[in-house]
């Protein structure tokens, strides 16, 4: 009946010839990548490697910013050299040498690769350098002095302390300036917006240095702009910014000078007049701040990039090579190989077993073992828990049929007994005996709407029309429709209801799920007990609980009072009424409501179901 896989369709061949391709292309991979590599270190030793060149300028020209001249460089230059394996050498302008790498004073290459000024420079040599064409590590006369330092520092932990307990977290960053400014995660200086009782202007007040450094580039501002023949509307004010994100490595100076006001056609003579002014004394500053720090770094210089001497590894593509490569492919081809047909052995085993289980009769109900903890073990697991499940699901079928047909047995038994003594003569189809077979009409009549309701619920079909509902007026409903009961019973009914809780459900359908509830209270509280119906709202739900004084359910039978056709009575006698279908109907109605049903119980002293739905907001 089964038929065996063809060969070119079987898991293990289909494994093998995925891990031979896969080998093939590993190989060849490996090839190309080998040949590529060659041939880029072959390129890279014939030109500059942009990033090389990059880390040189940025040493270099952070060296000129912290130096007044170029006497000290050559430790620096032969440092960079033999960590980047490039000949290094500095020049002046006019190709008189400063430091070289090479020692044996070879030509140097016919173009320099870079100028190294930094107060001129256009490269990125540290963040903020492209900014003001500054390198920011030149901070001349704005230094501050070891004092200045660490009072400054102790007012940024300060400020830190303090934006902490506003909770915003910063760290203390040291500019090379010395001063010391708040940075957040994502680099602001001052965390970005500073809590109102932090900001009280202490910590980026500048201080002697930075004020006597101001005012001389004040002065050199003013000079540049009385040279240039401007009159400023008011007096030329320079700061410095210490909230601004480039503060992070560089100064900025701003000038309180009247707003630029922006380019109309039709702007006026004065306002074209005050936006020149404010050009003009922006290039004064800049220039001023170039002027300023002229003293505290190194000259302008020429920088040559080479190759060392030294010669690079050549890759020898030679027959042993080959050899070797081959060989190497030919090993990790085999291993590959040998490797998958195990792997693949042990995978396709428990599919076998996981076939051969799939294709037993369904009443044999066949598990296999579990012998690995990957997918296919997985996989094995989940078919055992589908066989149990079925198995339950069959022996749930069988049950529910044989209560069924009980059910339906009992009233339809005594029907049919009176219907024939009726007919035979031996009675006569009096009031008393049409309200008898009227009554077990209704019975039969009840279980059928009952596993009516209880199969739209589990199906989904069942309608609900939902709108806003009163919990308190809901429990008066259902309490003045079981009242007559109650009373015949002499049980007493009570509602307890905190505030006036309210949630979108459909009225019939939760009369019918707390009715199924009081009637089972009803019958089995005893005489001078009480029923309590309670509603309240806890968060976003709105819970509903029936308390009765009845005798309880037993702890071993807390987890089946929810099944269909249960009863608390073993002997399944209708002395108490019930179909059994009432509590399975409640948790399918309360379900369908996007809510949940549990009972807690306790043997002679009653039980309590409660209801969580969905409040209405």
């Amino acid at each position: 009946m089964n038929r065996p896989v063809p060969l070119r369709k079987r898991l293990l061949v289909r494994l093998l010839l995925t891990s031979v391709l896969i080998a093939i292309c590993s190989v060849a991979a490996t090839a190309w990548l080998a040949v590529e590599t060659t041939t880029r270190a072959i390129q890279e030793e014939q030109g500059q490697v942009l990033a090389e060149d990059m880390d040189i300028l940025r040493q270099l020209s952070g060296y000129a910013a912290t130096h007044r001249d170029w006497s000290d460089v050559a430790r620096t230059v032969r440092e960079l050299s033999d960590r980047t394996g490039r000949r290094i050498a500095l020049t002046t302008p006019a190709r008189t040498p400063i430091a070289d790498s090479e020692t044996r004073h070879t030509a140097l290459p016919p173009r320099a690769a870079a100028a190294v000024d930094p107060l001129h420079t256009d490269t990125f040599t540290d963040p903020g350098a492209q900014v003001t064409g500054i390198d920011p590590r030149a901070v001349g006369p704005y230094r501050l002095t070891r004092a200045e330092r660490e009072h400054v520092a102790l007012l940024a932990e300060k400020r830190r302390a303090c934006f902490a307990g506003s909770g915003v977290e910063t760290s203390v960053t040291r500019l090379p300036s010395g001063r010391s400014v708040l940075t957040d995660a994502d680099g602001s200086v001052d965390g970005g917006q500073v809590p109102a009782r932090c900001a009280d202007g202490v910590l980026n007040t500048p201080t002697a240095t930075e004020r006597k450094a101001l005012a001389e580039l004040t002065a050199y501002a003013e000079d540049c702009l009385g040279r240039a023949g401007v009159e400023l509307d008011t007096p030329l004010g320079i700061t410095v910014d210490f909230t601004d994100h480039s503060m992070l490595t560089r100064y900025v100076a701003k000038m309180s000078l009247a707003a630029r006001l922006t380019t109309d056609r039709a702007r006026s003579a004065e306002q074209t007049r005050k936006a020149a002014v404010a050009e003009q004394a922006e290039r004064c500053v800049d220039s001023s701040r170039r002027r300023q720090l002229t003293p505290y770094v190194a000259p302008a210089a020429e920088l040559f990039l080479g190759h060392a001497d030294s010669a690079a590894p050549h890759f020898d593509m030679s027959a042993a090579n080959k050899a070797k490569v081959t060989g190497v492919a030919g090993l990790v081809l085999a291993l590959t190989v040998a490797a998958t047909a195990l792997v693949a052995g042990r995978l396709v085993r428990p599919l076998r077993a996981l076939t051969h289980a799939a294709q037993q009769p369904p009443e044999q109900h066949v598990r296999v073992p579990v012998t690995t903890q990957d997918e296919t073990g997985i996989l094995a697991v989940a078919f055992n828990d589908l066989t149990e499940r079925r198995e339950r699901m069959e022996a749930q079928r069988k049950a529910m049929v044989a209560d069924i047909a009980h059910e339906l047995r009992t009233p339809l038994t005594n029907i049919r007994g009176w219907l024939e003594v009726a007919r035979d003569g031996i009675v006569d189809p009096d009031p008393e005996l049409l309200a008898s077979l009227h009554e077990e009409a209704l019975v039969l009549q009840r279980v059928i709407d009952d596993l009516q309701d209880l199969a739209a619920a589990e199906a989904g079909t069942l309608a609900l029309h939902r709108e806003p509902v009163r919990a308190d007026e809901l429990l008066e409903q259902v309490v003045a429709a079981h009242r007559v009961a109650a009373e015949a019973a002499g049980i007493g009914l009570r509602t307890a209801v905190d505030g006036t809780p309210w949630l979108d459900a459909d009225p019939l359908r939760m009369r019918q799920a707390l009715g199924n509830l009081v009637s089972n209270a009803i019958r089995h509280t005893p005489a001078d007990g009480t029923i309590t119906l309670s509603a309240g709202r806890h968060g976003d739900e709105v819970h509903f609980q029936v308390a009765d004084t009845g005798g309880g359910i037993a702890p071993e039978d807390l987890t089946s009072v929810f099944e269909r056709f249960w009863r608390a009575e073993k002997s399944r006698s209708r002395r108490t009424g019930g179909s059994g279908l009432g509590l399975p109907i409640v948790r399918q109605l309360v379900t369908a409501h996007g809510g949940t049903v549990t009972v807690t119980s306790e043997v002679g002293k009653g039980s309590v179901f409660t209801l969580r739905l969905p409040g209405a907001r």
